[in-house]
């Protein structure tokens, strides 16, 4: 595990990038605590408001009150 200070990590961040894409553990400290570099495997796609339209459907009785329920709404 590579330690390394705030400082070091901006003026090598290049390299400690390259360092945790092979698998190495590159941490970082800066007083308060650590982080830690790892890769993705993939970067996830932005959500789109809407993309769902249409693709979700609602059954007619969907609020009707349910029968398994009767004996608590009297």
């Amino acid at each position: 595990m590579e330690r390394y200070s705030l400082q070091e990590a901006q003026d090598h961040l290049p390299q400690l990038v390259t360092d945790a894409r092979q698998g190495k553990t590159v941490v970082i400290l800066d007083g308060r605590g650590a982080v830690q570099l790892v890769p993705l495997a993939a970067i996830p796609a932005p959500r789109k408001a809407g993309s769902a339209r249409g693709k979700i459907k609602m059954a007619p009785d969907f609020d009707a009150p349910l029968t398994d329920f009767e004996d608590y709404m009297k």
